[in-house]
């Protein structure tokens, strides 16, 4: 019978530079939502968002922000809305997209 010692050697480099490989993940791929040529008719008439109960009503104003900085928490009347990441519940706005890093944010309003 022969003895075939190559084998071995063969299946250690195999191992070996399997072992070093890694994925690429989301490296270059920047968080990027949608948006909408023309913001919703209902957003420029001050309607407002319905959300966990509450009245968020749209400000006349807008905020900066990149996409990767935004959590999209949901979708009203077509219209996809979003936290910053940094706000924790009882959230203090919520936000549209508005243009390319520019966001509208709806506020509750207090009964005075």
């Amino acid at each position: 019978m022969r003895n075939n010692s190559a084998t071995p050697t063969i299946l250690l480099l195999l191992f070996l530079t399997a072992g070093c490989q890694s994925t690429g993940g989301n490296i270059g791929h920047v968080q990027s939502y949608p948006m909408t040529a023309i913001e919703a008719e209902w957003i420029r008439n001050g309607e407002p968002i319905e959300f966990e109960e509450e009245l968020w009503y749209p400000a006349d104003d807008i905020e900066g922000f990149v996409d990767s900085e935004m959590s999209l928490i949901g979708e009203y009347q077509g219209v996809k809305f979003f936290i910053d990441k940094m706000d924790v519940r009882p959230y203090a706005r919520l936000y549209t997209k508005f243009s390319r890093n520019k966001f509208r944010f709806f506020e509750k309003r207090t009964s005075e």
